[in-house]
């Protein structure tokens, strides 16, 4: 909601002093960070931050590696793998917990109201049996949407989330334990609730939340448990462990763990080895057997048969025996296919539209009111569905003819599907007998259920109940994505596909005579086609629907199928969670850049104005510097003046804020002041006045006077902040770009622990006098740490000094100016990197690169001001 209400902010100041804005040059744009956008187009926005993939080799982590041997490395390694299966099994016992509870409440639901439509048939009392059906829907999806009321993270699939966390975005709460439960808890109702929603994307966010909280014995949650776990305390393990957890979630849904391994592959992590592939692969084989252990023996009292792998499992396509005529496919059908897949792009292209406005209406005019209005909004959306279900499965359906097969259990259903629940699911509503109602039979089911039949039903469904469904399906599918419950797409997309497919394979047989065709093929074809259409991709969901089918000569038709129907989307628009990242306004990096972007060089995208800090800088100067911006790391420099050799002592370096000559410091209150009011913020009125008075005084001893009576407010010394209009347009040159040498790169995390700890020496004292951190000591808050504005500033001594160069990261990688984009790029995206500094020949540093100045937004419109300067 803040996110929307600050891009329109944005657009209405953008409309305002469009002016203004034009008669600036495009090199003044760029040194104020500021680029020409489409009005309606969602920006990234700048509030994320990245995690810290990169290791900082400072000397608390060298103490650890002195500590290593082989010994630990292997005990280290160890404790990893079984951390790996550990997030296996509990990720497939959270999928059993689901489907166990969906399944009862299901049951349930749908006993007691075929009950009594069977009973109302005769007595003319419908509308009762109606009004039951909507007090379970309405109840399940009102508790459903209370959940994601405690946490709003948990609406949706989780997936856009999760890809985002892989690629290196910090998205608040994404990964904590009170999102886990609110995920579990309110994906069951939804789905229980009758919405248009499936239970297999929010399984991947749990999971990657059972992966991320695991390994590190704690959570906000519960602050009274507390572990004494020392490992993997970085946001380099977390995300291994996040990427082991997503994939196992994806191999839980679909009893696919080799599917798993390449979601996590393709739609995810930006860094990658040999060591992580076997990881997750071992993660996704024991959240697969784990589920298919409990599964197999809970429903069939069969305890290690392993008959259940998945979630959702599609059985087993093989043709009638008594059809001899019958094949899988041919190859005359793979054009039929390449067809089904255009159609499928078109069809999934369209959903993503419309489901994108929806989601921009709702971001206007849902998010900014009460949340009430939200919950509203679910229960609107559970009225409508239930109401269209029960009454296109009373009205609409038509009475087929059951097969031979469906009578006495069909053949062509995998083993686990007994002939019971066959019949079961087949509806008779209001027809003869050895008739069913094909449109109730589709919609009056459990969706898995749904689509079971349209792979597996000999019977024949009428083309018109099949487009009926169809549109009906594809409409509330794409209203219902996007409310403020847990919601996947992955089975509704596979139902609707599946029914595509069905009608255009009962066209080729009643209409065109093409009697070798085999239903199932087609419908299975159809679900690729339009699961493919809509999320876009292409290898993991190949493997998936493989595995899912055990039929590996569906190998090539579903390839060539989604990779025709990715290829027509694209044409038209981004994948559905692209979109939806996209709306959040996530800087989400893409694989590589485009061809053009290599035009730009480093220094065209980086940040040339500088917060930085010297390698001994006082408290009250780091305290003013942390309060005063939002960034997330600094560089450590000294200033390369010719006068520097005054202030060195061997080889530690101190710069002239420490061993400072009394009329220097103004100067540095000064510099201090501009650093400020570049944020658009600076220190109080006190510190200003100083240096208005260096500025317009020339008298030395008024200078020593001020500076006097500034280092004797010891009750006040630090400074209350408020906004201020940027000079940043006056400053010279020699002041925006005064050479630095650099030194290093330290984190604000890093920073507040050392003021937290009291790690400071006074001027009096050697720097050796400093107390040390450990690597434990300074990674005990992760991944939490302390906020500068909850420091207690009454307790710390503005005048001691922090000596930050044992904490800082000495060697970070680096750039030239002169680097290509494409160069910058990947080692930036391939690295998980959060900073790129970008340092000259002589070792000064001129920028540096973050996350969002590689976001194709940013480069497309550096790349515009590039040729208006030609």
């Amino acid at each position: 909601m803040a996110g929307c209400r600050g891009s329109l902010c944005c657009c209405c100041r953008w409309c305002c002093c469009c002016g203004e804005r034009e008669t600036r040059t495009p090199e003044e744009l760029t040194i104020l960070g500021e680029t020409q956008e489409e009005e309606d187009e969602i920006l990234p926005r700048k509030d994320y931050e990245s995690l810290d993939y990169d290791r900082c080799i400072n000397d608390p982590y060298l103490e650890v590696l002195e500590t290593m041997d082989n010994k630990k490395g292997r005990r280290y390694e160890a404790v990893k793998w079984m951390m790996v299966f550990a997030i296996g099994v509990c990720t497939g016992l959270v999928g059993l917990f689901v489907d166990f509870f969906v399944r009862l409440f299901t049951q349930l639901k749908f006993g007691v109201v075929q009950a009594s439509v069977e009973e109302c048939s005769q007595k003319g009392c419908l509308a009762l049996s109606l009004l039951e059906l909507l007090g379970f829907n309405l109840t399940f999806v009102f508790f459903a949407s209370l959940l994601v009321l405690i946490e709003p993270v948990a609406a949706g699939s989780g997936i856009p989330e999760i890809k985002c966390y892989l690629n290196g975005v910090k998205v608040p709460g994404i990964v904590r334990l009170r999102t886990l439960l609110c995920k579990v808890f309110g994906v069951l109702f939804s789905v229980a609730g009758g919405l248009f929603v499936g239970k297999e994307g929010p399984m991947i966010h749990s999971g990657a939340v059972v992966g991320a909280g695991l390994p590190q014995f704690q959570s906000l949650s519960l602050r009274k448990i507390q572990f004494n776990f020392p490992y993997f305390r970085s946001d380099r393990d977390k995300r291994d462990f996040v990427s082991a957890g997503a994939a196992a979630g994806v191999a839980a849904a679909f009893g696919a763990p080799i599917g798993g391994t390449l979601f996590s592959l393709e739609e995810g992590s930006s860094f990658w080895n040999q060591g992580l592939t076997w990881k997750v692969l071992f993660c996704s084989m024991s959240a697969t057997f784990t589920l298919n252990f409990f599964r197999s023996g809970i429903q069939f009292g069969s305890w290690g048969s392993f008959q259940l792998p998945g979630l959702l499992n599609f059985g087993e396509f093989k043709c009638s025996d008594s059809d001899k005529k019958c094949h899988l496919w041919t190859a005359m059908d793979l054009g039929f296919f390449v067809v089904m897949g255009v159609v499928g792009g078109l069809l999934g292209a369209t959903f993503n539209c419309l489901n994108k406005r929806l989601a921009k209406y709702r971001m206007r005019n849902v998010h900014p009111k009460p949340k009430l209005v939200r919950v509203l909004e679910s229960l609107l959306v559970s009225l409508v569905t239930t109401v269209v279900v029960f009454v296109a499965s009373m009205v609409l359906g038509e009475c087929r003819q059951m097969s031979s097969a469906s009578q006495v259990g069909n053949d062509s259903f995998p083993l686990q599907v007994t002939s019971e629940e066959v019949n079961s699911s087949i509806k008779t509503f209001f027809c003869p007998n050895e008739t069913y109602n094909d449109m109730a039979t589709l919609f009056f089911n459990p969706q898995e259920s749904g689509i079971l039949q349209l792979f597996h039903q000999d019977s024949t469904f009428s083309p018109v109940t099949l487009a009926l469904f169809f549109v009906l399906y594809f409409v509330l599918a794409c209203w219902t994505y996007g409310i403020s419950v847990p919601s996947g797409l992955f089975v509704p997309s596979l139902l609707c596909g599946a029914a595509f497919g069905r009608l255009v394979a009962n066209v080729l047989k009643s209409y065109i005579g093409l009697g070798h065709i085999y239903s199932g093929t087609f419908a299975l074809i159809g679900a690729a086609a339009f699961l493919g259409g809509v999320v876009r991709m292409s290898i993991s969901l190949t493997v998936i629907l493989i595995e899912s089918t055990s039929e590996i000569t569906y190998g090539l038709p579903v390839m060539v199928t989604l990779m025709v129907a990715k290829w027509t989307g694209d044409f038209f628009n981004k994948g559905i969670y692209d979109i939806h990242v996209g709306l959040r306004g996530v800087p989400l990096l893409e694989w590589e850049t485009e061809v053009e972007m290599d035009k730009l060089r480093a220094s065209d995208i980086m940040e040339p104005n500088l917060t930085y800090v010297y390698p001994h800088t006082r408290i009250q100067s780091l305290v003013s510097i942390l309060r005063t911006t939002v960034h997330h790391a600094f560089p450590v420099v000294t200033e390369n003046r010719g006068n520097e050799k005054e202030f060195m002592k061997g080889n530690q370096l101190i710069s002239n804020n420490i061993k400072y000559k009394k009329c220097s410091i103004l100067t540095r209150a000064g510099e201090q002041r501009r650093r400020s009011q570049s944020m658009k913020s600076y220190p109080s009125s006190e510190l200003r006045n100083v240096c208005d008075e260096h500025v317009t005084s020339e008298d030395p001893g008024e200078k020593e006077d001020l500076l006097q009576q500034m280092l004797e407010r010891r009750y006040t010394p630090y400074p209350n902040l408020y906004p201020d209009q940027s000079p940043s347009e006056d400053w010279t040159m020699e002041e925006r770009f005064r050479p630095l040498t650099f030194h290093g790169l330290i984190l604000r995390s890093q920073l507040v622990t050392l003021l937290v700890r009291g790690v400071c020496y006074s001027e009096s004292q050697s720097s050796a006098s400093q107390p040390r951190l450990s690597y434990a000591e300074m990674a005990e808050d992760y991944p939490r740490y302390p906020d500068i504005h909850d420091l207690d500033l009454t307790l710390l001594n503005p005048r001691m000094i922090v000596d930050v160069t044992p904490y800082m990261n000495p060697a970070p990688f680096t750039v030239s100016p002169n680097t290509h984009v494409s160069q910058v790029f990947n080692l930036f995206r391939t690295m998980g990197l959060r900073h790129l500094p970008v340092v000259n020949a002589v070792g000064e540093i001129v920028g540096v690169i973050t996350r969002h100045n590689l976001t194709r937004e940013f480069l497309q419109a550096r790349l515009r001001q590039h040729y208006q300067t030609l």
